[in-house]
């Protein structure tokens, strides 16, 4: 089956009970077994629960994985790979991530003593410089959050395996219709479900899928033991997103580069960091390992500073002044100041993560009236410049 036909019918079997095309939300807790000592398929809602269970089916294959794991939240995915880890283990991270992995690596990970470090993930030879013998882990976006810097995750895998490391991608700004890191190499896809798998701002979870039934058994063990996991009214949700998933991104990857052209003409605007524009430093890799678009994320410097780009992100209409991404709904933010915040300021500016960059997630309104709020928003900063 295609791609968008597992999406919709892998894990979404109809219910054999009723024949109900969309199956029920299961909202046990807990479950009769067969007898003491004697275990059904499912014993207690933490360990396991139908609806989780289908949402997780599905993304194992939409990623070509071996199993997959529904948490509560992307940071809670994120969290249980790294549990893997032990005290002394070493943890080689890329430097353009999402504001919560960097807090985790830096605030969570460091006082169990877990070694972190960031280092650019493009430039694969001074990334592999970075590395230590103790690093098991390398945890790489692509595209990046907030600079839409590319990682080659071929070479990447083929960079931790040779070290004895294992490598973990998220793949949240590309989800599976563009970019599956598993048949790249990696042994562990982490998405936010929050993000394009729901799909609508209304759900908070997160996935990690793995190549290897005894990694997956690992990281089960970890997330039952402490709990973090979807519960079946957002699994449920989750899974119907999934159903549109591809219809939504790739409209919204076409809407988008047509603003990054648009933005990337204008005067009023100093930089725009989109791989779908020619002269993006990872265009020709993203070319060969996204399928057929860049992604529905791009960022962007306005001519001026921080109050210039707080100004822009403050007067759109259409575009929503919020965190988060991936939705129907189109999304401005204005990262030195949202979702980057909890970066020390000095790594920030280490990093290219400018006080007038602006974050922007296109949803599925009409290009011509995304266009024109741009176009509105960007006249008031240049005013009161």
């Amino acid at each position: 089956m295609r791609f968008r036909t597992r999406a919709i019918h892998v894990g979404n079997e109809r219910d054999p009970q009723t024949g109900a095309v969309v199956r029920p939300i299961h909202l046990a807790a807990t479950y009769i077994q067969p007898g003491a000592g004697e275990w059904g398929e499912f014993d207690y809602a933490r360990s396991g629960n139908p609806t989780r269970a289908a949402v997780e089916a599905t993304l194992a294959s939409l990623e070509s994985g071996a199993g997959a794991l529904a948490f509560s939240s992307g940071m809670a995915a994120i969290h249980c790979a790294t549990m893997l880890l032990e005290p002394g283990d070493h943890v080689l991270a890329g430097t353009d991530i999402y504001g919560g992995t960097y807090r985790l690596l830096h605030r969570i990970l460091d006082s169990a003593g877990i070694g972190v470090t960031l280092a650019p993930s493009t430039d694969l030879e001074a990334f592999e410089a970075a590395a230590r013998p103790e690093t098991k882990l390398i945890w790489v976006e692509s595209p990046g959050n907030p600079l839409m810097s590319i990682t080659d995750l071929a070479a990447c895998a083929e960079l931790a395996h040779r070290r004895g490391a294992m490598l973990g991608v998220d793949s949240t700004f590309a989800t599976p219709v563009l970019t599956r890191p598993l048949e790249l190499g990696a042994d562990i896809v982490m998405h936010s479900a929050t993000k394009y798998l729901g799909g609508h701002s209304d759900v908070l979870g997160g996935a990690l899928v793995v190549n290897d039934r005894e990694l997956y058994d690992r990281l089960y063990f970890i997330q039952n033991a402490t709990g973090a996991v979807m519960g079946p009214l957002e699994a449920f949700l989750c899974s119907r997103g999934i159903k549109t998933l591809e219809l939504r991104v790739r409209e919204q990857c076409r809407t988008a580069a047509r603003l990054a052209e648009l933005l990337a003409a204008d005067p009023r605007v100093a930089r725009v960091l989109y791989p779908g524009l020619p002269g993006h430093p990872g265009h020709e890799i993203a070319t060969r390992q996204m399928d057929g678009a860049f992604g529905a994320m791009l960022s962007f410097e306005v001519a001026g500073d921080f109050l210039a780009a707080k100004t822009v992100v403050e007067s759109t209409r259409l575009f929503q002044l919020a965190v988060s991404l991936g939705a129907v709904e189109s999304l401005i933010e204005q990262p030195a100041a949202m979702s980057h915040a909890s970066y020390a300021p000095a790594d920030r500016a280490a990093h290219g993560i400018s006080d007038g960059l602006i974050r922007l997630s296109v949803g599925l309104e009409a290009f011509e009236d995304l266009r024109d709020d741009l176009g509105q928003a960007l006249a008031k900063a240049t005013e009161s410049s």
